[in-house]
């Protein structure tokens, strides 16, 4: 998959946040779901519909693989 659409990435973001929701007062976002979020926002700000795997963070990138791992 070279490239993830905006609404795979919001699946992939509800997914972390059901699976490890948030905590404390701040009500922080797990990390997985914290290192998607970030792509997330600039593609709703850029009116982007997808953004290449490769651009995100190591981080995003292993949480993207791990959701995808999951899913099957």
């Amino acid at each position: 998959m070279l490239f993830i659409s905006i609404q795979e990435l919001e699946a992939a973001i509800n997914y972390w946040r059901e699976s490890s929701p948030s905590v404390g007062e701040a009500l922080q976002l797990c990390p997985q779901a914290a290192s998607l979020a970030k792509p997330y926002a600039l593609m709703i700000m850029q009116s982007s519909q997808r953004i290449p795997v490769d651009s995100l963070s190591e981080s995003a990138q292993a949480a993207w693989r791990e959701y995808l791992k999951r899913q099957n």
